[in-house]
């Protein structure tokens, strides 16, 4: 390709909208277009990349015993309301009606209709196992779509799906795709680590982890044990329990009975320990919160996050959980959130962190505006109905594990593995017949990978202030050839000759053939990262030379034109 025919259109500066490096970089290197919120245009040098990361994933897929189909985008509703998810999903399905009024969404996902398939024309064990994929977009109707590729409302999705006979075989199957996982990721240039994570609106039992492609820009944060396997996305990360506190009776006969105490405009928790001039350990923090209409409060020690999917999956699970506004707050408690506290609340929906629920004394809102409680006991000034790990884990703290002190990042999830269970085969009366000749649904898996989000995710953790680095394996290109004067017809003539010669070995190469400054020609080439550059000059063809680059280390040299070819191709080779 020639760089004057190469729809490659960069910017010298990110659009306002731009917020991450990923963004700004495929934005500014010309990969990709917004054509509104959280929906892209691909263009030629960004598409090349998505297809190579979905060649990749193709390879390792068929190699682990995947077959390649693709599904309908657009899905009856019939299939989503038989297993509950067609109201669960919420506000982030799109969903549409037809001329006759039959309501259907685009695809968030496919585990109904892969089902609904695989139920019509398997029938036997001596099928099994059974794995099936695609690589398809999907569409989900994010309330804020933000930081380019990263969290879109279309995107690029790899989804398989796997029928078991056994619990044993499902197993297998996840530990085969586990193991696919990590070798795409690996062949993609990513630094990944598989955490323990929440199952979400995909459900299934038997367990889930998602590939975290680690990177300040991840929106997600995970935990690690740098001393044993442990390993958890924060939403998912249990907190170890607390230590063994005195026995609830000798903590209430020990603490004196609450008191209660002025705190004229304190309504945090910062405002309020500073003003009582205690810690923030020592105080409980309740949030109310709105699930389906029903109210729900919970109680957490006053230096912690409330984790709202432990919420949900433990008093729910609610379509709708959030935070109750103010009207809601009004109705229900005479303060406010800032004065709101356990003592004298109904018990029904009461769920205390189990950190919270120590015998020990804190204080807490009084329910009344300025005013808060002194010397409250769990147990003993307000009742505990349902004790549970509800907070966020957090780094420093012990694993739940082993006990050593927790290690933290921030990550992006570029792919998840779920054991499902006989949950959507169950739902849909998807069965088959088993050694025994007995009717039973099947087990099954599915498996995703983000392909575009991975495309951003190589950005984030290998961009610098010049711009992209790509891993040679996804590279748009692999080397641009740079003639230093286009009018030299000695240099052209040695640049094209260069370029044909490339290609013909199997490099894919690029002839910035532009007549542009050589400045504006290497920061383009930075800037799209190309992993090597060649520099024809007259005064490096006098000695038989080129100049070589490479984009990763930044290293310059200067190799013999006459092997610049094979010198080329090892380098790619040893990346």
């Amino acid at each position: 390709m020639k760089m004057s025919r190469l729809f490659a259109p960069t910017l010298r500066e990110a659009p306002a909208e731009a917020e991450i490096a990923s963004h700004k970089l495929l934005l500014r290197a010309g990969f990709i277009r917004r054509s509104t919120a959280g929906i892209y245009t691909y263009l030629p040098l960004g598409w090349r990349v998505i297809r190579k990361i979905e060649q990749i994933v193709r390879e390792e897929m068929n190699a682990a015993g995947g077959q390649e189909i693709m599904l309908p985008v657009v899905q009856p509703a019939e299939l989503w309301q038989a297993t509950g998810r067609w109201e669960l999903y919420g506000s982030e399905m799109f969903r549409l009606r037809d001329r006759h009024s039959r309501e259907f969404c685009l695809g968030p996902t496919h585990e109904e209709i892969i089902t609904e398939l695989v139920k019509g024309d398997v029938h036997s064990y001596k099928q099994l196992p059974l794995l099936l994929y695609q690589i398809q977009n999907k569409y989900r109707d994010e309330r804020r779509p933000r930081f380019g590729l990263m969290r879109g409302r279309e995107f690029i999705m790899m989804d398989l799906y796997s029928f078991d006979r056994s619990p044993e075989s499902a197993r297998e199957s996840y530990a085969r795709m586990y193991t696919a996982y990590e070798a795409i990721f690996r062949r993609c240039g990513l630094s990944c680590r598989a955490v323990e994570a929440d199952a979400g609106a995909i459900g299934g039992s038997g367990g889930t982890h998602e590939f975290m492609a680690l990177a300040e820009a991840g929106e997600a944060e995970v935990v690690f044990c740098p001393d044993c396997a442990y390993a958890a996305n924060t939403e998912k990360a249990e907190c170890a329990p607390p230590p063994e506190a005195v026995p609830a009776a000798d903590a209430a006969e020990a603490a004196p009975p609450r008191t209660e105490v002025a705190t004229p405009g304190a309504r945090t928790i910062e405002e309020v320990s500073a003003l009582l001039g205690l810690p923030p350990e020592r105080f409980l923090k309740t949030l109310v919160y709105k699930g389906d209409g029903q109210y729900l409060v919970v109680v957490l020690r006053g230096d912690r996050t409330a984790n709202e999917v432990k919420i949900n999956n433990c008093l729910g699970p609610f379509r709708d959980l959030r935070l109750a506004d103010e009207d809601d707050l009004a109705a229900l408690l005479p303060c406010g959130a800032g004065f709101a506290g356990p003592v004298g609340l109904p018990a029904a929906r009461l769920a205390v962190d189990s950190e919270a629920a120590v015998p020990a004394a804190f204080v807490c809102g009084a329910n009344r505006p300025d005013a808060h409680w002194r010397d409250v006991v769990p147990g003993r000034d307000f009742p505990l109905p349902l004790t549970a790990d509800l907070r966020l884990a957090r780094a420093g703290e012990p694993c739940p594990r082993c006990g050593a002190a927790l290690g933290g990042a921030r990550g992006i999830e570029v792919g998840q593995v779920f054991n499902l269970g006989q949950k959507y085969s169950e739902a849909l009366s998807a069965r088959f017949l088993n050694e025994d000749g007995k009717s039973q649904p099947f087990y099954m898996g599915c498996y995703g990978i983000g392909v575009s989000r991975a495309m951003a995710a190589a950005v984030e953790q290998r961009g610098d202030e010049s711009g992209i680095i790509w891993p040679p394996a996804i590279a748009p290109y692999h080397c641009v050839v740079v003639p230093v004067n286009e009018k030299d017809p000695t240099v052209t003539a040695a640049a094209m000759t260069l370029y044909d010669k490339l290609w013909a070995a199997g490099v894919e190469t690029v002839l910035d053939d532009r007549p542009e400054r050589l400045g504006v020609k290497f920061k383009d080439a930075d800037l799209i990262g190309f992993p090597l550059r060649l520099v024809v000059s007259a005064a490096g063809l006098a000695q038989g030379q080129i100049e070589l680059k490479r984009r990763r280390t930044g290293d310059l040299e200067f190799i013999p034109l006459a092997e610049a070819v094979a010198r080329v191709r090892l380098i790619l080779e040893e990346n």
